[in-house]
Parts: structure tokens; C-alpha cells; sequence
């Protein structure tokens, strides 16, 4: 490793603030792989199998729904007390979800959980992007996926060990010591200069956007599953959050500090990688939900050989998202984006090929050029973003481009779903052979992959040369993009 690696990373007065935005990263990143392994065992304990989806459905709204909040409240309040929040709702939740005596309670804990990391990841991401420039961005982004890329080796191996040797309960105990260490080193390490004054809190558009964001998510999230698409109860959930939806966007029009400003949707810029996050977040969720069961079911792989499987993908995006400045500094943003495209849509055009002669390998090395692709769209979408706004802003496009991909992931899950299930529903009653497993998750593949082309549409509308730069004091100049 260079020495300007290393001055970028942790050998510089900004280092120990990037091993503390590094554990606070973890504490999401565990959490996102260590309770499915945990589930049968959950189960076992305090019932309710039929319940037991809500334990990710419900955190995944209460996190969506409060990022767009948090991020506005830190560009007015500052990064670290929302950070700090938000570890400390995560440290709550924790606690009372390893103290859960039956499953409605350990659903409800969840929220608490979901709503601490609704703070922690964006947070983590815009702190970052304060304190780095252009050029060195992509090198900390890297060092914060790789917390990913190891969470996914350890979150399913500490859930097995717990769960076998020890209680369900210690999957959720485990973050009470980290979420500790991750205040301790915030407090101590990150100062920021805010200047305070008198804000008005924009109480009903946080309200309305809460609202009509869990309506339409949850209709997403549980339409073809909890109820039929076509049901009251699921034109009931579309129809009123879309209407809350619009009454939102009257009232930020009119709100002196609106909590997620229009005009983050009147910049192309922005637009486009909203756009893209959401289709990262779409084939994000599809191979992780689908490539482990694709595996155990057709060939007959254990959990944790799938899950190795899959952990390929979140090692190559750290690899080519620390590498990326190298990229878009020399090529653009726009251009360094439409390499990683052209990888995700190689990588998941080769599962869907090959799915109907499956093979371990096959299925990491596609894994593998899907994550260094999603390290070159995502890390230089997001950085782009970031770098057109002042830092009273970026908070605020942070929090939109994270929300943009956990929407994505909401509506990819929806809609893969309902693909398997239809595989699945014209098949005898019980019958779930290798073949069957092998035809459902080709279709989902194939639909990924068909996702991906359309990031490809959503990344060459990306402007070719952006005029906003960011203040001196605080970045290296910017390149000319595309």
C-alpha cells in the first residue's frame, strides 16, 4: 500500500474519524446477514413462523422511510448528533429485541432497530463525503464497502455460532458492545463547527412523507404476499399514499425548510443518479434474496457455501470502488459509471444464461464481476452527486440517492417475487425439484439483468460535464466528466 493510500486512509489526522464511521458502518452491515441465520432457531423459541418475514420487511420500511429526514435534519443540526441518534435508537432497539418475549414484539423492537440505521448509513457516507475530497472519496468508500464485503463472511457465521451454541438472543446482544465503541470513537474523534440558529422544523412534511412512504412501501413489500395485488387491502395502501404522496409535494412547496427539498428532482444531475442508485438497489436485492436458494435448492449446497457464494459480490465492490477515483478523475463520472454498467449487466447475463446448468463457480465469478460493477456505478453515482452541492446540502442528496436505492430494493423484491411465485403457482401442488428452483430463479436472473440494461439507459442520460464545484477549501478541482 502507497503512502498516499495510506495518508488518505488512517495515517492522517482524518483517520481515526474513518475507523469510526467504519465500526458504525458495521453495526448495519452485521445486522443486515446475521439474523437470517437465526430464524429457524427465533421460531423455535417464541413462534410465529407465519410472522417471521416482518422481522426484515419492517426494519427495511422504518429505515427507507426515516432516511430522508435524517438527512435533512443534518444539514441543519450537523452529522455527528444524527449520527449519534442514530446509534443510539440502533443500541435501544438491540437491547429489546434480544429481550423479546413473543414475535409481534420482536417485530415491533425492529422498528426501533430500523429507524436507528435509517441514521447511521447515510450519515456515515456524508460524513465522509465533508471531509475527503473529490479524488479521495472513492478510496474511503472503498474502506467503508469493505465493511460489507467482511460483514458478509461474519454476520452469517456469528448468527450460526449464537444460534447453535449459545441464544438467538446474543445476534442482537453482540451490537450492544459495538454500539458503544462506535460512540465512544464519535465523540472523541469527530468534531464539526456548525453555525446555529433558529430553524422551523418542517413537522408536516416529515409527517406526510413518513406516512405515504410506509403505505406505498408496505403495499409493495406485502402485495402478491400478505395479500392479493388486486385485494382492498392492497389498492387501499396505493391508492392513499399516492394521495399523501402529492398532498407532500403542495406542502414542501410551501415550507420554509422543506425536509426533502424539490429541487433535488429539478437537477439532471441528481435525477439520473437517483435513478441509478434505484436500480442498484434493485439488482442489489435480487441476487442476494435469490442466488443463495438457487444454490441450496438446485444443487443441494449448504447455507454457508451459498452465502460464501454471494459474499464474492461483496468483495468485488470494495476491490473496484477504491480503485474508481483512478477511473472518474481521468474518464469522468458518466464514463466510469458506464463500465460498471457493461459489468453488471456481463455478470447477470451470465447467471441467467447458465442457470439451467448449475455450478458453484459459474455462480461466484458471476457474482464477482456483478460487485466490481457495482463498485464502479455506485461509489462514482453517489460521489457525483455529492461533489454539485454545497455542504449545507449534501446531506440532503446523500440521504435522497440512499433513499432512491432502498426503494429500489423494495420494488425489486416486490417484483422478483412475484415472478417466483408465479413459477411456482403453475407447478404441481408441493413440487419444488431442482428443476423448478432452477426455472424461478433463471426468470428472477433474467429480470435482473433486464434491470440492469435499464441502469444503463438511467447512466448515459448522466450530464457529460457538471458545472457546480464544490468550495476550494474543501476539494480538489474537478475533472471534466464523460
Amino acid at each position: 500500500m502507497s503512502s498516499d493510500t495510506l495518508n488518505v486512509g488512517f495515517r492522517s489526522e482524518r483517520g481515526p474519524i474513518l475507523i469510526a464511521l467504519m465500526v458504525t458502518t458495521g453495526l448495519v452491515a452485521i445486522d443486515a446477514t446475521i439474523l437470517a441465520t437465526a430464524v429457524p432457531s427465533i421460531v423455535k423459541d417464541i413462534g410465529g413462523f407465519s410472522q417471521f418475514p416482518w422481522l426484515f420487511s419492517i426494519y427495511l420500511l422504518a429505515q427507507a422511510v426515516s432516511v430522508p429526514i435524517y438527512a435533512k435534519l443534518s444539514d441543519v443540526v450537523g452529522r455527528k448528533p444524527i449520527i449519534l441518534i442514530g446509534v443510539g435508537l440502533f443500541l435501544l432497539g438491540s437491547v429489546l429485541c434480544g429481550l423479546a418475549w413473543s414475535m409481534p414484539a420482536l417485530i415491533a423492537f425492529r422498528v426501533v432497530q430500523g429507524l436507528g440505521a435509517g441514521a447511521v448509513q447515510p450519515m456515515a457516507i456524508t460524513i465522509a463525503g465533508d471531509i475527503y475530497t473529490v479524488a479521495e472519496r472513492a478510496k474511503t468508500q472503498g474502506y467503508l464497502a469493505s465493511v460489507w464485503a467482511i460483514s458478509s463472511v461474519v454476520g452469517p457465521t456469528l448468527g450460526g455460532l449464537f444460534s447453535q451454541f449459545l441464544s438467538w438472543r446474543w445476534i442482537f446482544f453482540v451490537n450492544v458492545p459495538l454500539c458503544i465503541l462506535a460512540m465512544v470513537l464519535l465523540v472523541r474523534v469527530f468534531h464539526e463547527d456548525i453555525e446555529h440558529r433558529r430553524h422551523r422544523v418542517d413537522y408536516l412534511g416529515a409527517a406526510l412523507l413518513t406516512v405515504s412512504l410506509s403505505l406505498l412501501i408496505l403495499a409493495v413489500l406485502e402485495g402478491g404476499q400478505a395479500w392479493a395485488w388486486d385485494s382492498w387491502q392492497s389498492i387501499g395502501a396505493f391508492a392513499l399514499g399516492a394521495v399523501l404522496l402529492v398532498a407532500f409535494l403542495f406542502a414542501e412547496r410551501r415550507a420554509e425548510e422543506p425536509v426533502l427539498p424539490l429541487w433535488v428532482f429539478s437537477r439532471r444531475l441528481l435525477l439520473t443518479t437517483a435513478f441509478v442508485s434505484l436500480g442498484v438497489g434493485a439488482v442489489l436485492i435480487g441476487l442476494t434474496s435469490y442466488v443463495p436458494t438457487y444454490l441450496e435448492g438446485s444443487l443441494g449446497t449448504t447455507p454457508l457455501v451459498a452465502g460464501l457464494a454471494l459474499a464474492m459480490l461483496t468483495i468485488g465492490w470494495p476491490i473496484s470502488a477504491s480503485l474508481s477515483g483512478r477511473l472518474y478523475l481521468r474518464i469522468g463520472f458518466r464514463s466510469t459509471v458506464l463500465i460498471g454498467t457493461a459489468l453488471v449487466v456481463a455478470g447477470t447475463i451470465v447467471l441467467a444464461t447458465f442457470a439451467s446448468t448449475p455450478g458453484l463457480v459459474v455462480v461466484s465469478l458471476s457474482c464477482f464481476l456483478v460487485g466490481l460493477g457495482l463498485g464502479l456505478v455506485a461509489t462514482p453515482s453517489l460521489i457525483a452527486a455529492q461533489a454539485s452541492v454545497e455542504w449545507n446540502e449534501r446531506g440532503v442528496v446523500t440521504g435522497a440517492n440512499l433513499f432512491s436505492r432502498s426503494i429500489g430494493s423494495a420494488v425489486g423484491v416486490a417484483i422478483y417475487g412475484a415472478i417466483a411465485n408465479a413459477i411456482f403457482a403453475a407447478t404441481p401442488s408441493g413440487e419444488d425439484s431442482p428443476a423448478v428452483v432452477e426455472a424461478a430463479s433463471g426468470s428472477v436472473f433474467l429480470a435482473v439483468a433486464i434491470t440492469a440494461v435499464i441502469v444503463v439507459g438511467a447512466a448515459l442520460a448522466m450530464p457529460r460535464r457538471r458545472h457546480a464545484t464544490e468550495p476550494s477549501s474543501d476539494v480538489a478541482p474537478e475533472p471534466a466528466a464523460g
